[in-house]
């Protein structure tokens, strides 16, 4: 229940700061994501150093398999981090809400292709659901919604690639971005010089270079939620919560953003709340089959 409980949290906070990012609108997409990973390091240097950890992070980028496992990450890291902020501040937080809405459904088949997993019979009908959904939103939009399918892929295969590192979830993630802060500081000094850069976008005031650096926080905590999750939740399982991201960015963007909701694309959507709903209750009954056994009497 613990893997569960951090696994909820971090996808909530993860809807909810889309709002955040939102305010961050008048900057340069690659700027943002620059000054993300800058400001995210700097944050988990000090929890790696506060937690005496350090070390294992210089041991595990010094070992060859660990690295490569690490740049894979960071990798993927990057992309979906890109696709997110540019969609975001370029008004396209349903499209967001699609892809995330497509990550569950990646997960679930890398649960049972990679991992053996198996679903029972009331995910395969969810399963099914989600693929009718995404097949009836895309053709709302009257195109393959490419934002969509990078931040879905780039988001499951990050989970799996978690689950091949043998590093605890802080340490692993400190890792990560420290393999990215080569590439954040060129971004951050370029926008800093250039033209239009973030200083242009900022203006005189502090506060948006407050939420600028607040990038950093923001980042980091439902990351180390996640990982802490993503080695203790079943993917078949995984999937469902993360629903939770889309739904949320469902409502932001169309009713906090007004961005356009067609009745197409509103039956797709509502195809995956009944997923959601059906794989939720499925879980809520397993629970209690669970609690009542085991505080049955011994026979």
């Amino acid at each position: 229940m613990v893997g569960i409980r951090s696994a909820v949290l971090a996808y909530t906070m993860w809807g909810g700061f889309t709002a955040y990012w939102k305010l961050l609108s008048d900057f340069a997409p690659a700027d943002l994501v620059g000054w993300r990973v800058a400001s995210a390091t700097g944050v988990l240097v000090v929890l790696l150093v506060a937690r005496g950890t350090w070390g294992n992070v210089v041991r595990a980028l010094s070992d060859a398999a660990t690295r490569r496992r690490l740049a894979l990450a960071s990798a993927l890291l990057a992309v979906n981090w890109s696709t997110y902020v540019f969609a975001v501040v370029s008004d396209r937080v349903l499209e967001t809400a699609l892809g995330y809405f497509l990550a569950p459904l990646i997960t679930m088949a890398i649960g049972v292709v990679v991992l053996g997993e198996r679903l029972t019979t009331t995910k395969r009908v969810a399963a099914t659901l989600a693929v009718a959904s995404i097949v009836v939103t895309s053709i709302s939009y009257g195109a393959i919604p490419w934002v969509a399918v990078f931040l879905g892929g780039s988001w499951a295969w990050y989970g799996l690639t978690k689950r091949r590192v043998p590093l605890g979830p802080v340490d692993s993630l400190g890792s990560e971005v420290l393999l990215l802060m080569p590439f954040a500081t060129l971004v951050v000094a370029i926008s800093l010089w250039r033209d239009g850069g973030v200083v242009d976008s900022a203006g005189p005031g502090i506060g948006p270079w407050l939420l600028l650096l607040g990038t950093g926080l923001i980042t980091a905590a439902p990351l180390l939620l996640f990982a802490h999750a993503a080695k203790r939740v079943p993917f078949t399982l995984f999937g469902p919560i993360g629903w939770l991201v889309p739904t949320i960015n469902l409502l932001l963007g169309w009713i906090a953003y007004d961005e356009s909701m067609p009745a197409l694309r509103l039956i797709g959507f509502a195809l995956v709340w009944v997923a959601l709903i059906a794989v939720a209750l499925e879980t809520v009954r397993a629970e209690r089959g669970r609690s009542t056994a085991m505080g049955a009497p011994a026979r």
